[in-house]
């Protein structure tokens, strides 16, 4: 018989600790999981939940574990060997996805915090090299006689007001309506609207947080963009997306803009809405 994937973990117990060496990886069924590093105190790094998964670092660096996994509650956690590792991208390509997506968010932050000390250390060369050169203060000299003052010149001819400009009305604002519940989501702006659930694996929060209607948790993180610009609104499908997006019942193409009209139902997963002219 094959050993149970599925390993419960406590609340209050740790699913590895820091420091350890890894070779597993876990997705959450049920319960939530605390990523804890101890130079940062108590206070979690990030909070995990059902969907979500962790310890995948030290499974593809080969190195100790970066920080502990403490379950908030009791924990069902499903457990990947390394030796699994490549089954599970094959078939779970969202998985594969949200791992690049946070490997590319490490790599983007480490870069950024680089460019932040190079431009401090310039800039601290800059001060540095200019204290240095100072010139020594000038004699004080005498203030020069002051210049006769000119004629008074002739009083301008008044002019007539400008006509006030005319103000064209603010277009109105598109929105999102959920079909079942009413919940309205307006997209304020011009811009890219990311529609899907907060991600805490990447940092990632969409605009348009579609999680609290999400009961079947069947909506990607990232699951697709809203554009709006000054052609109209259009809908794109994320890469990864799982369960598909659909205009009015025909699903769309991933990474495709589709322009979309007042009145055209989107299903994201299993939630619809309509777009409304707010």
């Amino acid at each position: 018989m094959s050993q149970d994937p599925f390993v419960v973990v406590k609340a209050g117990a740790a699913a590895f600790s820091e420091g350890e060496a890894g070779s597993t990886m876990f997705i959450i069924e049920s319960g939530t999981i605390d990523i804890v590093r101890a130079e940062r105190g108590a206070e979690p790094m990030a909070t995990l939940e059902a969907g979500d998964f962790f310890g995948e670092m030290a499974m593809l660096e080969d190195q100790p574990r970066f920080a502990s996994a403490i379950a908030r509650t009791d924990c069902r956690l499903l457990q990947i060997e390394r030796a699994q590792f490549a089954d599970v991208l094959r078939t779970n390509v969202e998985i594969a996805v949200r791992i690049m997506r946070k490997q590319t968010n490490r790599l983007r932050r480490a870069e950024q915090r680089a460019q932040e000390a190079r431009a401090a250390l310039d800039e601290f060369k800059r001060k540095l090299s200019s204290r240095s050169a100072s010139p020594a203060p000038a004699a004080v000299q005498a203030p020069a006689a002051p210049a006769p003052a000119p004629p008074p010149r002739p009083a301008p001819a008044p002019v007539a007001a400008a006509p006030a400009p005319v103000v064209a009305a603010a277009p109105l604002t598109p929105v999102l309506r959920h079909l079942a519940s009413g919940q309205a989501f307006a997209l304020t702006g011009q811009g890219e609207f990311l529609v899907g659930r907060p991600d805490p694996v990447t940092g990632i929060n969409p605009e348009i947080n579609l999680g609290p209607l999400d009961a079947s948790r069947n909506l990607s993180r990232r699951h697709a963009k809203v554009v709006v610009d000054a052609q109209g609104v259009k809908v794109r499908e994320e890469v990864g997306t799982a369960n598909g997006t659909f205009v009015n019942g025909e699903r769309i193409q991933t990474g495709v803009t589709v322009p979309l009209r007042v009145g055209d139902v989107v299903r994201f997963g299993s939630i619809e809405v309509v777009l409304e002219d707010g």
